[in-house]
């Protein structure tokens, strides 16, 4: 039994697909990407958020990852923008997401405070072109190395599923955590949609309390409903409907970047493998001329077990918050790669002291002489980042003073999602004495304040 059902999964991963929706997702991944890299000169972002900054909240366990020095990130990034245009042209299309997964995966581990669920996604999704053969429709590798072997467009099914089931896997979370008492009781969507009564035409509608409520309810059974109900074909046109009108509200309403266009593009890979063939040309998926050549028995088991992996792993990551009491909103232990999208809202004020053990001298901490003001309002609402600080704070006094390491104390007000201000991080506790780790903080505050 155990048999004839694995080699059902193997006749269905292996089975030969078009290649051209993988292809068109490609374009749109390296067309988004260069855009984005675009947008990051335009404004001058790489200045801001790895050049100017002094001192970068580094992610646990990745301190050793810096920005290159002087103006060289403007060359990092410059170097992205030509490796995502090659992406996009489908030309060295292998080595180019290589490279482009090192160069962006970089960036993003510089600092925490640029965290981005979609920047998540991008390095996910890098990992997972890397594999797969994107390459083979609407590209020019086909035509430079035509000579040197047969043209395929056609891809192996499990290319196509891993991509799709990466999408379904953050849809449905994306939903699963708005189940919450706050969201349920519509907060903090109410104050957002209460801060953009000037949008033309539906503006005024956006205080009423029946309208909120349809958003706060109904993006929940878009994602939990909607995101399974793509893989059938009869419901797929109607939810990407949905889809493409919830990214253009939250594109309206947010300043979220490129997220619900990428979001778009990879909601486009449920419709058939050889849906552009149909939409652009009205012709049907042509036969693969090249001669399917299975790999080995112990390589396709090999390919399936890794598959699993994948998967399992991007379903057990999101869950790792319930690993720790409270409510992850607050501690923020488990809130990064979780897909937690526009959960909450906080808003802090934080003071830090140092004092000296021997002669118990205390200075007052000017923050704004170690962070940017980006940094500062970023890092007053996340605990784990206040207590790298600390470390930061003591590591420097130490350093210019010697002798023994200092007690940084912190004092950090926080309101969440409207509530009154309480106190978020223990004012009594020795922050630079509490070691960096992922074991569950005691010395974060617990909420206590109920919404208004």
């Amino acid at each position: 039994m155990a048999e004839r059902l694995w080699q059902h999964l193997e006749s269905h991963l292996y089975r030969r697909v078009d290649g051209a929706s993988l292809a068109v997702f490609r374009i749109a991944f390296g067309a988004l990407m260069l855009w984005d890299v675009w947008k990051y000169f335009a404004y001058d972002w790489i200045g801001l958020m790895y050049v100017t900054p002094r001192f970068h909240f580094t992610y646990f366990g990745f301190g050793w990852v810096e920005p290159w020095p002087g103006n060289l990130m403007y060359v990092h990034f410059a170097v992205m923008g030509v490796l995502a245009f090659l992406i996009m042209i489908g030309l060295f299309y292998r080595v180019a997401m290589v490279l482009f997964l090192v160069a962006f995966t970089h960036a993003f581990l510089i600092d925490q405070v640029e965290y981005l669920n979609h920047f998540y996604l991008v390095i996910l999704l890098s990992i997972l072109m890397v594999f797969v053969p994107a390459n083979r429709v609407y590209a020019l590798d086909p035509l430079i190395w035509r000579r040197a072997r047969p043209r395929q467009t056609h891809v192996y099914a499990w290319n196509l599923w891993i991509v799709r089931i990466q999408m379904e896997i953050m849809l449905i979370f994306a939903g699963i955590v708005k189940i919450n008492p706050d969201w349920l009781q519509l907060q903090p969507l109410e104050m957002w949609l209460a801060q953009r009564t000037h949008v033309f035409l539906i503006g005024p509608y956006l205080t009423e309390t029946w309208v909120v409520a349809l958003g706060a309810y109904g993006v929940i059974l878009l994602h939990v409903v909607g995101a399974p109900l793509l893989l059938y074909q009869r419901t797929r046109l109607a939810v990407f409907v949905l889809y493409a009108l919830f990214h253009l509200a939250n594109h309206l309403f947010f300043n979220i970047g490129i997220f619900p266009w990428l979001t778009l593009a990879g909601t486009t890979l449920f419709f058939a493998d050889d849906w552009p063939r149909k939409l652009f040309s009205g012709r049907e998926s042509p036969a693969a001329k090249v001669p399917a050549r299975l790999p080995g028995p112990a390589l396709r088991r090999s390919v399936i077990v890794l598959l699993g992996v994948w998967v399992a792993s991007q379903i057990l990551i999101p869950l790792r918050h319930h690993l720790y009491a409270g409510d992850t909103s607050w501690t923020e232990q488990g809130h990064r790669f979780a897909w937690q999208m526009k959960l909450r809202d906080k808003r802090s004020r934080a003071a830090f002291v140092v004092v000296d053990p021997s002669s118990g001298e205390i200075w007052n901490v000017d923050m704004r002489h170690f962070l940017t003001t980006r940094q500062i309002i970023r890092m007053s609402n996340r605990p784990d980042m206040i207590l790298q600080f600390a470390h930061h704070l003591a590591a420097r006094w130490q350093a210019e003073r010697g002798g023994v390491a200092p007690a940084v104390y912190a004092e950090v007000w926080t309101s969440l999602n409207g509530r009154p201000y309480q106190l978020s991080i223990d004012p009594a506790r020795n922050l630079a004495a509490v070691p960096r780790s992922l074991d569950p903080a005691d010395w974060i505050m617990p909420l206590h304040t109920k919404l208004p």
